[in-house]
């Protein structure tokens, strides 16, 4: 993939179709800057810092689980994130990333996409569309996300997180880019 392939989110749309191509853009710019990079590259750290492209890729395939899957919909995080003590190891996926191929990561971020675009939709069928409330509520228990809320969130997560991949990348091959 490349920067050219992504898909410029609409000028003209309503409000889900807007905010889902901003995220699928997001998504498709963390693509762009993990790929064709062999597990030793995705491993790389900067100077300054622990965290690695292989890191963000399963942490994200994480991030989407427990919003879309965990807190929209109130069904279980996926594999392999579901057996995972996050008490005794809250930085796992950052911490074991570096041990899965590319191939590995990959599959898990577009298998975690994909079940979260399931739920995306799932919710958008319903009357409230876009207003969908999620099924968990926030750690104070009294209130519960918008879909609209989690998809601004996502974009912001992946907006920040392209940013650290930006780094990486250029510090890995001098790839830089959006």
């Amino acid at each position: 993939m490349d920067a050219a392939s992504r898909t410029d989110p609409p000028l003209q749309a309503d409000e889900a179709t807007t905010l889902r191509a901003f995220l699928d853009y997001h998504r498709d710019t963390l693509r762009w800057k993990v790929d064709g990079l062999t597990q030793e590259q995705l491993a790389a750290t900067t100077a300054s810092s622990t965290m690695t492209l292989a890191g963000l890729l399963k942490h994200l395939a994480l991030v989407e689980s427990n919003w879309f899957e965990v807190v929209l919909a109130g069904e279980k995080l996926m594999p392999p994130f579901a057996t995972v003590d996050w008490k005794e190891d809250p930085d796992w996926e950052w911490r074991t990333a570096t041990d899965d191929t590319p191939e590995e990561l990959m599959a898990l971020f577009d298998d975690a996409v994909a079940r979260a675009d399931r739920a995306i939709d799932a919710a958008l069928a319903r009357p409230t569309g876009i207003e969908t409330p999620s099924a968990r509520t926030t750690r104070s228990g009294d209130q519960h996300f918008s879909l609209r809320w989690i998809l601004l969130h996502m974009i912001e997560e992946y907006a920040r997180h392209n940013g650290h991949a930006d780094l990486l990348r250029e510090s890995i091959d001098g790839q830089t880019g959006e």
